[in-house]
């Protein structure tokens, strides 16, 4: 099992499959993981295995060090593409998060007004006001959504404490569009379980909730690095354009990631 653990709170830049050159911001240690799902497909691993009692970056580290690597990056390149928020769990359980948000926004005015700001969320904490309400703020608000049948959730995304599927589509919904769907595609087994979400089975439901949700985009994907689970595959290329057709003929603008 090979995992990656992000440095804090600035990685990168990196190139993302999906968003170009991305500078990462980690708002969890960068000794360990620290979120609200404990999905089997996660390249940092299985929570447990990287447990840590460091702080959390605050506010002001978070903040100062994005400053000192936007002037470099200025001055020495590359011109980022994105900022995007992910690294080492669920960035949107930082305390200080809709606070780091307003201060990232202003730096990134200030030092490449063309970039985006992108935050890739499990959606749990969606229901809370001020995480809502920082979302709304970014360029690209992009929430996970890999199924609509909540035991595959619970076998496959794990969450951690209370949660309810039909809640977060809901508060889904309450964005009006402004978010990204993102979605992804496995095969194989976990605990000798089928976790294919490729079939119809899976897929129509889906498809129908992200009607419903009505995205701006939706992003489907499937494994790129190891997994903490041995015995999941990659979605093939056809099994994605399949979904990614599906999709398309709905009217719903979709990328996907092979």
């Amino acid at each position: 099992m090979s995992t990656i653990i992000f440095p804090a709170p600035i990685f990168g830049p990196v190139h993302s499959r999906r968003l170009g050159v991305s500078l990462g911001l980690n708002l969890l240690p960068g000794n360990g993981k620290v979120c609200s799902f404990d999905c089997i497909y996660c390249e940092c691993g299985y929570n447990k295995d990287f447990r840590t009692k460091s702080p959390l970056p605050s506010r002001e580290e978070v903040s100062t060090a994005l400053e000192a690597k936007l002037k470099d990056m200025k001055e020495n390149g590359p011109a980022p593409d994105v900022l995007t928020f992910a690294g080492n769990g669920e960035p949107t359980i930082h305390p200080k998060f809709p606070k780091i948000i307003d201060d990232t926004i202003a730096l990134r005015n200030q030092y490449f007004p063309e970039a985006k700001i992108s935050i890739l969320s499990n959606a749990a904490h969606i229901n809370r006001p001020k995480v809502f309400e920082a979302l709304r703020k970014v360029d690209n608000n992009i929430l996970k959504l890999d199924t609509v049948n909540e035991d595959y959730i619970r076998l496959v995304d794990r969450p951690a404490g209370r949660y309810v599927l039909s809640e977060v589509i809901e508060n889904m919904k309450a964005f009006r569009g402004e978010c990204i769907i993102q979605t992804m595609f496995v095969k194989g087994t976990f605990n000798g379980i089928d976790v294919d979400n490729t079939t119809d089975e899976y897929v129509l439901p889906w498809i129908n909730v992200v009607k419903e949700i009505a995205p701006r985009q939706v992003m489907i994907y499937t494994i790129d690095r190891e997994t903490p689970d041995q015995f999941l595959r990659k979605a093939t290329h056809e099994e994605l354009d399949r979904i990614l057709d599906l999709l398309n003929n709905e009217g719903i603008p979709t990328t996907a990631s092979y």
